[in-house]
């Protein structure tokens, strides 16, 4: 890795990326307190970039968005890469320090939570309130820079480490503007606001990269509750761009809450039903784009979720269908990358999904998939959340099913007559059991090891 401060004029603009792109007056973040500039953001990072100790990875726990994005361009310009763990909770970031011993923490709250025996002294940087800023030449990173290291979710196993280089993420802020420049007028770009969380890669991408690469502007917080997503939207500038998943989507709508008007709305992190994605298109006025990726790969295909079923890949995108999973190519890859996702490649170029590897079933003869019998269980009316798990083996080999839902006037019985009408019996989840909310994480993706501990804890109370 070889990220380091100096003027413009000093590398080939093939070899780099200027942090941030765009022009020195121009907004980069907002929020109700008013906009900073791109040239006070980059007096921010080269303040906070002196300030950084000699490591070569930086835990990068920033909730506010322009302080993460003030980290995530210092510790780059230091050379260091940032450490982003699939969640804040201690565990998650005790299990990346144990990973990369030589990290540091960095964080805009008064401590990190991790455990401080890895690293006695010095092992978390607390932005202060008021970022000093400091004067100096434009920042470019070399593209070859590993410049973040992203960690899977643990939804269907333990989490695992992704490199990315800025080289990379240049490519794919490339091809993300173009899938979603149809939804503003031409020669304008967007102010986001984003309610997925800055480390996840899909927040890293829209959120992150879009400004940071892209140019426009992003809010700089994280807000959580419908009227806080509606002030800040409000406090943007048209066009508008929500960044957000299906669980945000759907409690928008429960809420009736107004929303000024969008250019568009982006979602992923899970699967979109079709009836949420065309009731959002109706009440807000816009396009719903859902984006296929991954943190291995980052985004790679989207689609408008409310007419089209397939999935259009980006241009360079290639699909080689393994027994195993998915092969996928593009050109912001170093080299392809095998998903687990089995696909099923159309005439046209697109593609549908029809699940993955771990998640087929076989069970007396019979296959079905996880994805499907959860679509099924949240079509049942009353039915709010809900998710179909496979159990580990048990006595003789088998594997069970079983099933959490969240439902309003609805109990288990009913949710049992309703799936016996559409699900094999051999598929019928048992157990099934109605629970407040689902274990979801900060993008509404469920973690396997923490539906089956909700699950032993009913069998428990049960």
């Amino acid at each position: 890795m070889s990220a380091v401060i100096q003027h413009s004029t000093q590398q080939s603009p093939a070899a780099s990326a200027a942090l941030p792109s765009g022009a020195p007056a121009g907004r980069f973040s907002f929020d109700a307190t008013g906009a900073t500039t791109r040239a006070q953001f980059a007096a921010h990072v080269r303040a906070l970039a002196a300030r950084l100790p000699e490591a070569a990875h930086a835990v990068n726990l920033c909730e506010d968005r322009y302080r993460f994005l003030v980290a995530f361009c210092a510790v780059a310009v230091r050379g260091q890469s940032n450490l982003l763990p699939p969640s804040r909770t201690r565990a998650a970031i005790d299990e990346v320090r144990a990973q990369y011993p030589d990290s540091y923490c960095i964080g805009d709250g008064d401590a990190c939570g991790c455990d401080a025996g890895l690293r006695p002294e010095g092992h978390f940087i607390a932005l202060p309130h008021e970022l000093p800023a400091l004067e100096g030449a434009p920042l470019h990173v070399d593209d070859a820079a590993v410049v973040a290291i992203g960690f899977t979710s643990g939804s269907t196993g333990k989490p695992s480490a992704n490199a990315k280089t800025l080289g990379s993420f240049r490519t794919s802020t490339a091809q993300n503007l173009a899938a979603l420049a149809s939804l503003w007028p031409e020669a304008c770009l967007p102010d986001v606001v984003a309610t997925v969380p800055p480390q996840h890669m899909y927040g890293v991408e829209l959120s992150v990269m879009l400004p940071l690469l892209g140019g426009g502007a992003v809010h700089r917080g994280r807000p959580f509750f419908p009227d806080d997503i509606a002030r800040a939207l409000a406090e943007a500038s048209t066009p508008r761009l929500l960044v957000s998943t299906p669980v945000h989507l759907r409690a928008l709508l429960e809420s009736g809450v107004a929303l000024p008007p969008l250019a568009g709305i982006v979602t992923a992190t899970a699967p979109l039903p079709a009836e949420l994605a065309a009731e959002a298109e109706a009440r807000f006025g816009c396009e719903v784009r859902e984006t296929f990726g991954s943190t291995e790969t980052c985004i790679f295909a989207f689609r408008r979720t409310a007419r089209d079923s397939a999935w259009t890949p980006y241009p360079g995108v290639r699909l080689q269908p393994r027994p195993d999973g998915t092969l996928v190519s593009a050109p912001h890859l170093a080299q392809p990358v095998l998903l687990a996702d089995l696909f099923g490649l159309q005439d046209d170029g697109r593609f549908v999904l029809h699940g993955r590897q771990a998640d087929l079933l076989e069970i007396a003869g019979k296959r079905a998939s996880l994805a499907d019998l959860t679509r099924r269980l949240l079509a049942i009316p009353g039915v709010r959340d809900g998710a179909m798990v496979q159990l580990d083996a048990q006595a003789g080999g088998v594997r069970r099913i079983a099933a959490l839902f969240v439902g309003d006037g609805i109990d288990e019985r009913d949710v049992r007559e309703a799936l016996r009408r559409s699900v094999d019996p051999v598929f019928l989840p048992r157990p099934l059991r109605r629970v407040q909310a689902l274990p979801r994480n900060e993008t509404g993706k469920l973690p396997r090891e923490a539906l089956l501990r909700m699950l032993q804890g009913s069998d428990a109370a049960s």
